[in-house]
């Protein structure tokens, strides 16, 4: 198995089909066999797991990991880091603000590095449309606050995509405890205590609409990443 793609879904009945469909077809017919798809539902109260699962109903390289109480993106992300078989194991939104083509790119450029991951806010990236004023701020104190408490060399800690090889996934699944908005940060703090050398890589990202971090989440999350740091 070259690569494991998790994708975590919290109640996206209405948006998981697209992008499962353009990630299955790209990847399936560049890796076919040697390819798999976690679908990990969280405490879904609609009928997410019934569109994953008819659109599998012929496909043995899709899987669906359920939780079925509320424990946030993290963990989501981590139980699929468990289960994964593939050589390089990586993560994605359902939001399909990193396209299947951008997705793919990260995939050819890990070589070497311990792990990938997609950011916003390198030389090279571009975001489109434009963020908003109130976004972009947000966005930036977020990043001076966690390089503040971390000391992590990385422009954007938060993007939603990113490939680790194998044996480092499965160390993350082990030891990350953070299940929310913070456990990026978690994540990254570990590969730089165990010196893993990771990459970050300039994304086209698409500003999509539909979800779910509020400017109250955005304080948790600044707030759960103050605690991290006391831990």
């Amino acid at each position: 198995m070259k690569l494991s793609i998790i994708i975590p879904a919290y109640n996206e009945e209405k948006r998981i089909l697209k992008p499962l469909t353009l990630y299955y077809e790209f990847f399936n017919k560049k890796l076919g066999k040697e390819l798999e798809i976690i679908v990990v539902p969280n405490n879904c109260k609609d009928n997410t797991i019934g569109v994953v699962r008819d659109f599998s109903k012929d496909k043995k390289n899709i899987v669906i990991k359920n939780i079925e109480k509320i424990n946030g993106k993290g963990l989501a992300v981590m139980e699929g880091f468990k289960i994964a078989k593939g050589d390089i194991i990586g993560f994605v939104d359902v939001d399909e603000s990193t396209s299947v083509e951008e997705f793919n790119k990260l995939y050819d450029h890990i070589n070497g590095f311990d792990g990938i991951i997609a950011s916003r806010r390198i030389r090279g990236a571009k975001i489109t449309p434009r963020r908003s004023a109130y976004k972009n701020l947000s966005g930036i104190a977020f990043n001076l606050v966690v390089r503040f408490l971390f000391s992590l060399p990385y422009k954007d800690t938060q993007c939603g995509a990113k490939l680790f090889k194998k044996e480092l996934a499965h160390f993350l699944a082990k030891n990350v405890h953070e299940t929310k908005y913070a456990f990026d940060v978690e994540l990254l703090y570990l590969c730089k205590k165990n010196n893993k050398k990771i990459l970050e890589y300039p994304i086209h990202w698409k500003e999509a609409g539909g979800g779910y971090v509020t400017t109250s989440a955005g304080i948790q999350a600044v707030w759960r990443v103050i605690k991290l740091r006391f831990k």
